[in-house]
């Protein structure tokens, strides 16, 4: 009989375990991409981003569903994932399988982005970007776990797949990667509220969204 379990119940020992994932040392994000410079209106857009949640956040804490609308929206809109031919889906649900094929992990997507394929070509999907969101009272780290299971999926058509775990404020991106075993790595952490890192954060972005051109990572 198929054991089914719910990502979000599963702790990140539990999803390590099932999906025999190692987790390595994690590297800077220029080992990976080269990063642009923002252009001026970018970072205007970024700023007004960034006061508009400061707002809601002085006022209490931001739920998930508004963290999607009021942050993660305008922020990939902002850095390319709204335009063709990315495709963007929410609350997706989803199945993994593991390796001992008893047991069945299935959850909901919160944010997929994907390269959409040409169907007369019948193209798999590239998976872009996972996203996990968070409300901002808990710490992002706590939706790696449910990232990693969803994450894992796509190794089953491409080498690699970027996520991130967020809630609102701190933003955790993590690059998983196909492999004997399966492994994922931990980039630094990224802030909206700090200038600095809310620059970094929307160049990150705009160099995972260009990785839809980049379909030498498809397996």
């Amino acid at each position: 009989m198929t054991q089914n379990l719910e990502a979000s119940q599963l702790s990140l020992n539990d999803v390590r375990h099932l999906l025999k994932l190692e987790e390595l040392e994690g590297e800077g994000f220029t080992d990976f991409f080269s990063l642009e410079p923002l252009t001026e209106s970018e970072q205007q857009e970024l700023l007004k981003l960034r006061n508009d949640f400061r707002r809601y956040l002085s006022a209490g804490k931001v739920s998930e569903e508004l963290v999607k609308f009021l942050v993660l929206s305008p922020l990939m809109r902002l850095t390319g994932f709204f335009d063709i031919p990315i495709v963007l889906t929410m609350e997706d649900s989803i199945p993994i399988e593991v390796e001992d094929k008893d047991t069945l992990i299935k959850g909901r997507l919160d944010i997929l982005a994907v390269n959409q394929p040409d169907a007369e070509i019948g193209a798999t999907p590239f998976w872009i970007l996972v996203v996990e969101a968070k409300n901002s009272a808990i710490a992002p780290l706590a939706g790696l776990p449910q990232l990693l299971a969803y994450t894992y999926k796509s190794l089953q058509q491409q080498s690699s797949v970027w996520g991130l775990t967020t809630n609102g404020e701190s933003y955790r991106f993590v690059r998983v990667t196909r492999g004997n075993p399966c492994t994922y790595q931990i980039l630094p952490e990224l802030n909206l509220i700090d200038r600095d890192r809310s620059l970094l954060l929307a160049q990150v972005l705009k160099a995972i969204c260009k990785l839809q051109n980049v379909q030498l990572q498809l397996a």
